[in-house]
């Protein structure tokens, strides 16, 4: 839980006091979109095929958290410096780029506990490695068609 906690502290904060683009309204609805995402995602690969979990593998208050909280902010992040008047050559390359820390986010936060939170049952890292940037690709044209 210690490990949940710094990092929801630390990627708001950075998210927030960096944000140079997005309005208090863009915010809300980046917010908005992505825990409704993330849960219909996560109802699936968590509750109904047991690929991952937070915490344990029941449904719980203490992994609410990391459902709403964590990655919202990332989300912020990762829209802010998006690339969007570059060529596809170049968002790509950001995307990709992007990668990197969040695949080693994400065995951080496969550490026993008090630091991580994360247990995988069938999935692993290479699953995350080649859904990550659909998920980003996916991000980013949410926000230029309905949000931008």
């Amino acid at each position: 839980m210690i490990g949940l906690l710094v990092a929801i502290t630390v990627f708001n904060i950075v998210a927030f006091k960096t944000n140079k683009k997005l309005s208090h309204k863009q915010i809300a609805h980046i917010w908005a979109f992505t825990i409704a995402f993330q849960m219909g995602f996560d109802q699936y690969l968590d509750n109904k095929y047991q690929g991952y979990w937070y915490f344990t593998k029941d449904i719980d208050w203490e992994s609410l958290p990391a459902l709403i909280l964590l990655i919202p902010p990332v989300n912020m992040l990762f829209l802010n410096w998006f690339p969007f008047s570059e060529s596809l050559r170049v968002q790509l390359r950001y995307i990709l780029l992007w990668e990197i820390p969040l695949l080693m986010y994400e065995l951080i936060a496969l550490l026993p506990e008090p630091w991580g939170y994360f247990n995988y049952g069938w999935w692993n890292i290479w699953y995350s490695a080649l859904l990550n940037p659909v998920l980003l690709s996916f991000l980013a044209m949410y926000y230029r068609k309905f949000i931008a």
